[in-house]
């Protein structure tokens, strides 16, 4: 073992000595957790609020599915570059940085809508908020594992995973009430104060001085990086089987929040302050699920957990479209997010305790890449389709195709996954 890679020993073990604590209790990761929790909260806000405009101004839910396509596309661009970035550059003033430009962008979209709808805005800032947004999320990748431990990862994901879905039940709820009583445009300026308190509390995050492994070749080479992270995927059986199996699921699935949102608007006739209340309930299912994850893991193994998961996320999804109330919807919602929340973390934690930290930033990137290559032609096709077909027959194809990617994963490296 080199020295760089006795470094990193060294790091990972200082992380699971202080596992006997609380996370909570750990200072730099409690002011981490604050922040992403705090992001997700903004998030949260846009991810209805947005999507409200482009109806009101339009009322085309394929307008809709265009400007989350658009947003996709650029987020896999964005995703391209991001790991050989985030992999040369400090992390923390990297994460501040991406806070302190989605504050700016977000907050142009109240100030512009004051003179009047532009729906021209939202198709310039929703794709820069979203490549600056995978910039953050795979920095926030890279920093978890040194700030906790190997040991704790999941544990770990799943506390921030949990306490960023509490801020989904948040962020909805008040983005409807928001959306119903002062428009959807009050609703971004929230989600613009947001990334402001986030980068104020990553400001008292110390990260460690990142080590180098002997094992990774060294590089200057800007193609070399962007091949590193997809080389490595391509190696490992279990990554590479991922990696092809979620990009299929994220075509299916990408639009499919437009999609409830369309459901509840359009076929059931409710209002804005409705909408938020069932995103609101559906985000009570990740809670639910990043809390589950860890133990289930740990019985189950990560193979048995992450297919399970898949399969409940393709029954849930194909039933949306079908139920005509409210509470019904709510709970599908809660369900499928549940699903979704436990696959991804499962899936997320396997690649952090796997990957070399000095690699960790471009295999990211390079599995994200890969994900969502797809799914912005999924989220407009899907949209476009429950237009024109109406959101049951759609849900339930999309749905039935999602279960099947978990059979499929049966017949792959996924299935006999380790237990750890």
């Amino acid at each position: 073992m080199g020295y760089g890679a006795r470094r990193v020993a060294r790091a990972a073990s200082r992380g699971d000595a202080a596992g006997g604590r609380p996370l909570w209790r750990q200072r730099d990761f409690a002011f981490f957790w604050l922040a992403q929790t705090l992001s997700v909260l903004g998030d949260s806000f846009s991810l209805i609020a947005l999507p409200l405009l482009v109806l009101r101004a339009t009322g085309s839910v394929a307008r809709m599915g265009l400007l989350t396509g658009v947003g996709g596309a650029a987020m896999v661009l964005a995703a391209v570059f991001a790991g050989v970035i985030v992999d040369r550059v400090d992390r923390r003033r990297l994460l501040i940085g991406c806070d302190l430009v989605r504050m700016v962008l977000y907050g142009l979209v109240p100030v512009v809508w004051l003179a009047g709808p532009r729906l021209w805005l939202l198709y310039v800032v929703l794709p820069l908020c979203e490549a600056v947004g995978m910039l953050f999320a795979v920095g926030y990748v890279t920093v978890v594992r040194g700030l906790v431990g190997t040991g704790r990862l999941t544990e770990a994901n799943g506390r921030l995973n949990a306490t960023a879905a509490a801020a989904g039940v948040l962020g909805p709820l008040g983005a409807g009430l928001v959306a119903a009583w002062a428009g959807p445009a009050d609703a971004v300026a929230v989600d613009a104060a947001s990334y402001a308190v986030s980068a104020s509390c990553l400001l008292f995050v110390r990260l460690g001085e990142r080590a180098a492994d002997d094992r990774v070749p060294k590089s200057t080479s800007l193609g070399r990086d962007l091949r590193t992270g997809v080389a490595y995927l391509a190696r490992h059986p279990v990554l590479r089987s991922l990696t092809g199996l979620l990009c299929l699921f994220s075509f299916l699935t990408f639009g499919v929040n437009d999609l409830v949102i369309y459901h509840l608007k359009h076929d059931l006739g409710h209002d804005d302050g409705t909408v938020g209340t069932v995103l609101a309930v559906g985000a009570v299912g990740t809670i639910t699920g990043a809390l589950l994850v860890a133990p289930l893991r740990r019985r189950l193994g990560f193979g048995p957990t992450w297919i399970g998961a898949t399969a409940l996320c393709g029954l849930a999804f194909a039933g949306l479209g079908r139920l005509g109330t409210v509470p019904a919807v709510a709970a599908l919602s809660a369900v499928y997010l549940a699903c979704v929340g436990m696959a991804g973390t499962c899936s997320m934690s396997l690649r952090q305790e796997i990957t070399p930290e000095p690699l960790l930033g471009r295999v990211t990137s390079a599995y994200w890449t890969l994900q969502y290559s797809m799914a912005p032609v999924g989220a407009a096709v899907l949209t476009w389709a429950a237009g024109r077909y109406g959101t049951a027959p759609v849900a339930a194809a999309a749905g039935a195709c999602c279960t099947l990617i978990a059979l499929a994963a049966l017949c792959t490296p996924v299935r006999g996954a380790g237990r750890t």
